[in-house]
């Protein structure tokens, strides 16, 4: 049995949705993107084998970033990239989360709440970082939003990646203790504080009973393990950096008007399971995690920012004893990608031509 796709879903079950659901234009504009991806409405080239007469249809890719088919080769461009500014150092994963109360207005001020999470979460790490009583160092770090859980449910957190130690005064490298640079207690209280006080700044009509009752709450922050070793780091982060809500091979079956799907329940022991919905469901849960227009979900903060990164990681390189890496070409990337090389005949070994252009 061939595998089921989202772009199968749509076109099967899209229309309907459509009709009943307000779609707004960036989800109106993935719809259409992703229903058109790789077919022959988008046009293409033809490959063809000089030697044995192979020949197949290259049909161009949506490359919209909800695109389950179009998020392979950018996020091996991308890690490919951060591999340059990796250090010889350990690195940890810490997750920032805001609680379901919040929801709402979340999802109603997406621009302005998703930037309130990025600016509290990257105070929140350098200011302790900051302090002498943790690292007293300037660190760096890359963070990246996610909107989703593993059931589609609308979940806004962040990742990030921050390398175990930074900067002194002096500008040499300050090591961060093995576990992380201070507890997880201390940077939900900090990180809760942040994003209320900045929450009810930026949004002043928030419901009073909904902003005690996150006061009240502990909110979740937790550190992973830290990784193996720095190689591993970027591999690992390009998982979330180009993840959309759900990747086609976790799609069981679409029929009869449902769609069931794998998840996994970190609430019950990380156990992988099933879940049927239907299909009007499955697609509203999908189209709520369709960023705003432009919103960019991967940022740099410390000394990987954009602003004095040349110097600053330059020193933290020095400080690190960190080799420098040398970046694959395009065609090394596919090759990386395809497992064999993208311009040879995939029967007999031959180059492919790509002998003419197939018009949309």
């Amino acid at each position: 049995m061939s595998m089921v796709e989202l772009q199968d879903i749509l076109s099967e079950y899209g229309e309907e949705f459509k009709a009943k659901h307000h779609l707004s234009y960036e989800q109106t504009k993935a719809f259409s993107a992703i229903l058109k991806c790789r077919t022959a409405e988008l046009g293409g080239h033809m490959d063809i084998c000089s030697s044995c007469g192979y020949s197949k249809p290259s049909y161009n890719s949506c490359r919209n970033r909800n695109c389950p088919k179009c998020q392979t080769f950018a996020k091996e461009k991308w890690i490919n990239n951060q591999k340059c500014d990796l250090l010889n150092v350990q690195y940890f994963h810490v997750v920032f989360t805001v609680p379901a109360e919040l929801n709402g207005i979340f999802y109603a001020n997406q621009i302005q709440c998703y930037n309130l999470l990025f600016k509290s979460v990257s105070e929140t790490l350098q200011e302790l970082a900051n302090d002498s009583k943790y690292l007293g160092a300037s660190i760096g770090f890359t963070a990246v939003l996610h909107t989703w859980g593993q059931n589609l449910h609308y979940h806004p957190h962040i990742h990030c990646i921050v390398p175990a130690g930074g900067l002194d005064k002096s500008g040499g490298w300050k090591n961060s203790k093995k576990k992380f640079f201070m507890p997880v207690e201390v940077l939900s209280a900090k990180f809760r504080g942040k994003f209320l006080a900045l929450l009810k700044n930026t949004i002043p009509m928030v419901d009073s009973e909904i902003l005690d009752k996150c006061y009240d709450k502990n909110w979740v922050v937790y550190c992973k393990p830290p990784f193996k070793n720095a190689g591993y780091v970027v591999e690992y982060l390009g998982r979330y950096t180009h993840r959309i809500a759900i990747s086609n091979n976790r799609i069981l079956s679409a029929e009869n008007g449902t769609v069931t799907f794998q998840w996994r329940d970190y609430s019950d022991g990380n156990k992988q399971k099933v879940m049927t919905l239907s299909a009007d469901e499955f697609l509203r849960r999908y189209f709520m995690h369709v960023l705003p227009k432009g919103f960019s979900k991967i940022r740099h903060f410390g000394f990987l920012s954009s602003r004095g990164k040349q110097v600053k990681l330059g020193k933290c390189k020095i400080q690190t004893a960190t080799a420098k890496y040398k970046k694959l070409s395009a065609d090394e990337l596919l090759e990386k990608i395809l497992g064999r090389k993208p311009a040879v005949c995939p029967d007999c070994g031959c180059p492919l031509i790509h002998h003419k252009l197939l018009p949309p």
